[in-house]
């Protein structure tokens, strides 16, 4: 189990790291592939030792090394809590690889999607989509009984959603339809605490909102996804457990 976990953090390093390039990258019209990251200030080139995850920032103390350029702290931050993410699910998960695998893939995509719903308010459908075939080719030939559950899941978190932003133009976007609809390829019939708890800590941000600014913050645009990631994971981690204990 421990090793599992020391796997899971590195491969959750690495893929914050990817997270964040992605995150950048995407809604920009750039490509993933190449060319090799550069200093958005200079333009210079980021050699391989300066982009180690976490390591590289807190050895150049946040700042680039080519033009002295604060870096961001979102960075590490996001590769750090990816790793402990995919660390703690490949503990809960240490005799299911593919589950592991699909639980690396959806954090990821969290991770992704939160960052472009904070900086840019969009989320990328390229993103979601990439993300729902990994997770349908990783579970086909692994767990096929539970392809039916996925999609059922999809289908009502979506379908939730979507009737939500009819109703509430201005409070639900089409993105976040989107996103509760992969998310319950990934998590099948745990998407129900999910989705509950995306909408609890969505609840306690307005009503914190609110208490401080009065009506005006009714007027103040929150983005939803992260709420949704947060309740993905919550999903990830507990979400069976917790639909265990409700139903007994």
């Amino acid at each position: 189990m421990l090793a599992a976990a020391v796997i899971g953090f590195v491969l959750g390093l690495l893929a914050g790291s990817f997270a964040t390039a992605v995150a950048y990258r995407v809604p920009r019209g750039m490509s993933i592939v190449g060319p090799r990251s550069q200093c958005p200030t200079c333009g210079a080139t980021i050699a391989a030792y300066d982009n180690v995850p976490v390591f590289s920032w807190l050895i150049l103390r946040g700042r680039s090394r080519c033009c002295g350029t604060s870096i961001s702290p979102r960075y590490p931050l996001t590769e750090l809590a990816v790793a402990v993410v995919v660390a703690a699910a490949a503990l809960i998960h240490h005799d299911h690889p593919a589950e592991i695998a699909i639980d690396l893939v959806f954090t990821t995509l969290l991770a992704i999607v939160t960052l472009t719903d904070l900086e840019r308010r969009i989320i990328p459908n390229k993103v979601l989509l990439v993300g729902s075939i990994i997770c349908i080719a990783i579970a086909a030939p692994t767990d096929p009984g539970s392809l039916p559950e996925r999609f059922i899941a999809a289908a009502a978190a979506g379908g939730l959603l979507f009737l939500t932003a009819l109703a509430y133009p201005k409070g639900m976007g089409l993105g976040d339809v989107k996103l509760a609809a992969t998310m319950g390829l990934f998590l099948g019939r745990a998407m129900a605490p999910a989705l509950l708890a995306a909408l609890l800590f969505g609840s306690i941000i307005g009503i914190a909102l609110i208490a401080r600014h009065g009506p005006s913050a009714r007027k103040m645009a929150i983005p939803f996804g992260p709420f949704l990631a947060l309740g993905g994971v919550l999903g990830m981690l507990a979400g069976t457990q917790l639909m265990s204990l409700y139903l007994g």
